[in-house]
Formats: structure tokens, sequence, C-alpha cells
């Protein structure tokens, strides 16, 4: 059996289970309401019925003689009325509430006195509201009765008083309500059970099927087809768990994307820095193999120029693995900027003067135009000043000698704008949107390719930590410029 199958069917028994359960308490309630109905009825039925019956015998009999029970007359009158109505109990009361007289077994009698003050509430309801009295009998189980007063002369003498409930009537009417409630309890629990079968199946086929849909997208999407979604069911829990169901085939159907991206970039990643450090490592390499073989017949001149290509890659190749390090940080966020108040015009002053020495070597005019005064940025130094240095890199890289490079920075009210030019190669308006992608080299095909190419990606991930963009402008032969704003400190506190 399938896990679907299994699971409706654990599914369609617990729901039948509940509206099982829940319909057999209400028929149990149903019966006990019913039971309690059905005894009020008899006690108000009987009370209306036999309620005159103590006035009957009070006017038609004369059951006191000289204030003193008259057994002579009354005994064969109460007795006739109560063999032809044995429900009827009939007892004689002084006026303070005392049995004087009955004509049951007195053996049975347990009770001498009944409150009278319930026999006088009893005459006075005008309403049918009849209280419960006592019952000589059975003094912990109220009674409905009859009751009228006695006169002679006037004179108030006692009562009779007539229990209208006898016992042997309640043992027949339980008998009787005993195999009523069977009965009905019967019907009600086959009822119940019929009701609940017949709403379990059409629950069942109502929940269980959006279920067993929902299950079969879900069972899709795990065996691989990645775009299964849940159509329909927008309201209530089954819209809930639609709409994040999905939510999370979207997530994780992006996660895999950019897993497969990431995993794309690590295998160009891993070529390409093969091939960039190869380089270096190459020249180094074949130098040094050649300064080891002809050590001894080498001129000082030419070990001084083999050494100083050493040398030189020994440094391009400190570069790439500083790149390398700082744009791994970068990728894996685990950069958080340390924001300051500082001059830029000082420092792409101080970053300038580094560059002067190649400046002059290659009759480049490196230049710094700024305001006199400037309202200090806040952002990472550190941060900031790598990113001045990898345009001013880039710069050099491609402005042929006797260029120029300029950084020129600009107060504008959303911060200092800085702008970083120069009068190179340019570039070309379709390779412009490619120029931050990682390892992405562009120039003409008679320039050599310099660097690992992720120095503008760099800039570009650094801008982004503040928040910022970078901006380029190019034309072919002209030159490049490249324009992204710092925030001062108020516009810093305005946007966060």
């Amino acid at each position: 059996m399938s896990v679907k199958t299994i699971g409706g069917n654990l599914l369609f028994w617990k729901i039948t289970a509940v509206f099982t359960g829940l319909l057999i308490v209400l028929g149990a309630i149903f019966t006990a309401l019913a039971s309690n109905f059905s005894k009020s009825y008899y006690t108000a039925a009987h009370q209306q019925l036999y309620g005159d019956i103590a006035q009957h015998l009070a006017t038609f009999t004369q059951p006191f003689k000289n204030g003193k029970p008259d057994t002579v007359v009354t005994h064969d009158i109460i007795h006739s009325t109560m063999v032809a109505n044995p429900s009827v109990e009939v007892y004689l009361l002084d006026t303070t509430g005392n049995i004087v007289d009955y004509v049951v077994p007195d053996a049975t009698v347990q009770l001498h006195a009944v409150n009278i003050s319930v026999v006088r509430k009893w005459l006075d309801t005008k309403d049918n509201m009849y209280p419960m009295g006592d019952n000589p009998k059975q003094p912990h189980e109220p009674s409905i009765f009859s009751a009228a007063p006695v006169y002679e002369q006037e004179n108030l003498v006692g009562y009779v008083y007539a229990v209208l409930a006898s016992e042997k009537q309640k043992e027949i009417l339980a008998s009787i309500n005993s195999h009523h409630y069977n009965r009905l309890n019967a019907y009600i629990f086959f009822s119940a059970l019929g009701v609940a079968f017949i709403v379990g199946v059409v629950t069942f086929f109502l929940i269980t099927d959006s279920i067993c849909t929902i299950a079969n997208t879900v069972r899709r999407f795990k065996e691989g087809d990645y775009s299964a979604r849940i159509d329909g069911y927008a309201r209530g829990n089954l819209g809930v768990l639609t709409s994040t169901f999905n939510e999370m085939a979207d997530v994780i159907v992006s996660n895999f994307e950019k897993i497969t991206s990431t995993e794309k970039f690590r295998q160009e990643l891993i070529a390409n820095v093969s091939h960039d450090l190869r380089t270096p490592l190459s020249i180094m390499q074949g130098y040094v193999e050649t300064l080891m073989i002809k050590r001894d017949t080498l001129v000082q001149a030419d070990k001084d120029k083999y050494l100083n290509v050493v040398h030189e890659s020994t440094k391009k190749l400190s570069v790439l693995v500083d790149q390398l390090f700082q744009y791994s940080k970068l990728e894996a966020n685990l950069i958080v900027p340390e924001k300051e108040l500082f001059f830029i015009n000082e420092l792409a002053s101080d970053i300038l003067s580094t560059y002067q020495l190649t400046a002059t070597e290659r009759s480049i005019n490196i230049h710094l135009d700024s305001p006199t005064t400037v309202v200090p940025v806040f952002a990472d130094i550190a941060l900031t000043e790598r990113a001045l240095q990898n345009l001013l890199d880039n710069a050099f890289k491609f402005t042929p000698d006797g260029g120029s490079v300029t950084i020129a920075l600009t107060e504008m009210p959303t911060g200092i704008r800085v702008k970083v030019m120069d009068t190179g190669v340019g570039i070309i308006p379709e390779h412009q949107s490619f120029i931050f992608d990682r390892y992405m080299q562009l120039g003409k095909p008679d320039i050599p390719k310099k660097g690992m190419g992720i120095g503008l990606t760099i800039v570009k991930k650094i801008l982004e930590l503040h928040q910022t963009t970078i901006e380029v402008t190019s034309e072919p032969g002209k030159g490049t410029s490249f324009l992204f704003t710092l925030p001062t400190l108020s516009k810093a506190i305005t946007t966060s």
C-alpha cells in the first residue's frame, strides 16, 4: 500500500471517529434533555389532571369530626379513591402539618409530618406553578401533591393532603422510561454512526483529495520537476500550505540557480587563477633556472636584469594573490565596513602621490581636481582606499604613455562625488555593461590584457557595502570615467 493510500485512510478514520464521537455526545445530551423534559411534562400533566382530588375529598366528605379524624366515614371513601387511582395516597393533616390519619400501611410511612408552609404556598398558587411537597413514604424525594383545607363551623381543623405520584407509579414509569430511553439511545447511536459515516466520506473526498493533489505536486518537485507548483486553494489552511510550498519551491529553485552559478564561477575562478598565477610563476621559474645554469658565464648586467624580472614577477604575483584574497572575502560577505569621518581629498592626494614615480616614468600627467574645502565623508577609509587604487590601476593599465589620469571631487546634495578619469583606449558601448563582471577584460586587440580582471568587480562590491553604485562613461579612443558618490555624515543618518 502506498503512502498516499495509508495517509488518506488514516485521515478518513480520524474524521469519522471525531464526528462519531461528537454525534454520540450530542445524542447523549439530547437523551438527557428529553428525559428531563418528559419528567417535567409528566409532573405538570399529573398535577393538572389530579390536582383537585384533595378539594373533592374535603368538599364531599367530612374527614374531621369535632376536630378529630372520622375514620369510620373517611377510610372507606379514601380507600375507594386510592383503589380507583393507585397513584394517589391520601393523608389527613392537622393545622400544623402533623399526619393524623392515612389509609396506607403504617410500616411504609416514614414521615409523620409535612412542611405546612409548602402546603399553604400550594393553596395560594394562582399561576399553576405548584411547588413540590413532602412524600411521607419517601422523605428525600419531593413529590407533586394536592391539598385542601377542612373547616368545621368555619374553623380550620386540618387539611386533606394527597400525594399524586405514588411509589408504585414511579416504579412503573421508571420501567417504561428505561425501555423507552434504551430504544431512544439505540436509535440515536446508530443514526449518529450513519451520519458520521456519511460526513466522514464526504469530508474525505473534499479534504483528502486536495491534500493528495498537493502531495502529488510535492512528490513531483522531490523527483526533480522544479517547475511543479500547487494551483488554486487560495484560502483557508490549505491556502496557507499552498502559498508556503510555492514560496519554498521558489526559494529552493533560486538557491539551486545560485549554487549552480557559484559552482560555475568556482570553476571559472580556478581556471583563471591558474592561468594568471602560472604566467608570473613561469617567468620566475625560467629566469631563476637560467641564473642557476649560467651563473658562471653571465655578466653582472644580465644577472641584475634577470633578478629585476623575477622581482617584478613576484610583485605581480603578490598583487594577484591580494586581489584574490580580497575578492573571496567580499564574495563571502565576510567584510563589514568600519565607517568613520575622513576627508576624501586628503586620501586621494596621498594615493596619487604613490603613483607619481610610475606616472613620471611613463610621462602620464596625474592631477587632483578638488575644492579648497571639502565636507568629510562617512565611509570605511581602508575600503575606499582599495577602491581608488583599483580604479587608478585600471586607468594606468589602459592609458598610453603621455596621457593623463585625474581624480575630480565635487560636493553634491547626496554627498561627495568622486570621478576617476583617464585618456586611455576607452570602451565601446556594448561592452560597458560587462566591465564589472568577474574576469571581464576589455581592450583593443593590440593591447595586451593585464591583471586578474577582478579589480573593477572588487570596486563595485566595496561600493555596494556603502549603499552606493558606480557608473561608467566612456568613448573609444578618448578615455573612460568612473563615478560614484560617498555619503556625508548627515546624509548617512538620513538614509539609515
